[in-house]
C-alpha cells in the first residue's frame, strides 16, 4: 500500500510563500511522475506543476516565475515552493504521483490535499 502525505499548506498574505511537502511511503519501486494539482471552490483540478524522476519539469502558465517543483528521489519527496502568492492561488493543492510497483503496474496516487488561503 502505498500513502502520499502532504504538509505545508496554510493562511498567508498576498505577496507571502508557502511551501509544500509531499512524502510517498509504502512498497514503492520506482516514481517518475509528481506534481501539484489544485482545485479552487467552483473549478476544474489543475495541474500547477510537474516534474520526473530526470528533473524535468512543467508549470501552468499562471504560476510560472512564482512557483518552484523539486523532489529528493531519495525520500521521495516532492517540494513546491511557492512565492508571491495571490488571492486567485487560494485553492486545496493536491499531490499526486505514478508509482511503479515490483509487478510492473503503474498506479495513479493522490493526496489527502492541503489547503492554500491567500488573503488580499
Amino acid at each position: 500500500q502505498v500513502q502520499l502525505v502532504e504538509s505545508g499548506g496554510g493562511l498567508v498574505q498576498a505577496g507571502g510563500s508557502l511551501r509544500l511537502s509531499c512524502a510517498a511511503s509504502g512498497t514503492i519501486f520506482s516514481i517518475n511522475f509528481m506534481g501539484w494539482y489544485r482545485q479552487a471552490p467552483g473549478k476544474q483540478r489543475e495541474l500547477v506543476a510537474a516534474i520526473t524522476s530526470g528533473g524535468s519539469t512543467n508549470y501552468a502558465d499562471s504560476v510560472k516565475g512564482r512557483f518552484t517543483i523539486s523532489r529528493d528521489n531519495a525520500k521521495n519527496t516532492v517540494y513546491l515552493q511557492m512565492n508571491s502568492l495571490k488571492p486567485e492561488d487560494t485553492a486545496v493543492y493536491y499531490c499526486n504521483a505514478h508509482i511503479g510497483h515490483v509487478s510492473g503496474v503503474v498506479i495513479n496516487y493522490w493526496g489527502q490535499g492541503t489547503q492554500v488561503t491567500v488573503s488580499s
